[in-house]
């Protein structure tokens, strides 16, 4: 089955106001740019997003909260974003934080059909209130629910007309788990060719999981702190 569709808006196609979403990317590496960007010329509002990071204030997610198109975030990282900490200390925006780990585990127990697990992470903090909290072992551990969402919204290097996708490097980070836990998923690529071209062995994410995708163009690939060595 072909799953390309032809541009980013008939990609982005029923997604509506309070919908979830989840957006691939860590920090602002591997992120669905077209897909964010196209999303932020709509009046979609309300949503709630689940993502590792929150963009910065010009660029990714940081688009979207600018808009107050945001209704909730549920992320792990959210340090380099101005707009994000004005709107969650004004009381705007909701937000859930994770460890990384937990957040990431909680998104591959969504598409892998596991309601909930136990972890240690977060045990005696904040991140305790409210959840079932149960020993193993001797040790103390939290229960966490599965996450999953209306459309993940993912980015690849390669992909083929079947929705089969390769991640490049760090850039597969949560992109791999999110393409699993969408009931539509939503593939952006850089490169797309056609079905048999790429090597089985080197799929990531077999298209059984994508429902659309299409070629990206103009791609940024911001850097959020640019650090150098001196000798």
């Amino acid at each position: 089955m072909n799953k390309v569709v032809k541009n980013v808006y008939e990609a982005i196609d029923g997604i509506a106001d309070n919908m979830t979403l989840m957006v691939g990317g860590f920090g602002l590496c591997g992120i669905p740019e077209n897909s964010i960007l196209a999303l932020s010329k709509t009046k979609i509002k309300g949503l709630c997003c689940i993502s590792n990071n929150a963009g910065v204030d010009d660029f990714g997610l940081g688009l979207l909260l600018k808009n107050k198109q945001i209704r909730k975030m549920i992320s792990s990282y959210v340090g380099e974003n101005a707009e994000f900490e004005r709107q969650l200390l004004s009381g705007e925006l909701e937000v859930e934080l994770n460890p990384q780990g937990t957040l990431a585990e909680r998104i591959r127990a969504g598409g892998a059909g596991i309601p909930a697990f136990f972890v240690p992470a977060g045990y005696g903090t904040e991140v305790a209130e409210g959840k079932e909290v149960r020993e193993f072992d001797g040790k103390m551990h939290l229960m966490e629910t599965a996450l999953k969402a209306d459309f993940a919204i993912v980015k690849a290097w390669k992909g083929d007309t079947l929705g089969n996708l390769i991640y490049k490097y760090t850039a597969n980070n949560f992109n791999e788990v999110m393409a699993t836990a969408g009931k539509i998923t939503i593939a952006e690529v850089e490169e797309l060719v056609p079905a048999g071209e790429l090597d089985p062995n080197s799929i990531h994410t077999p298209g059984i999981y994508v429902q659309r995708i299409f070629k990206g163009e103009n791609y940024e690939k911001r850097i959020e702190q640019i650090t150098i060595k001196l000798s």
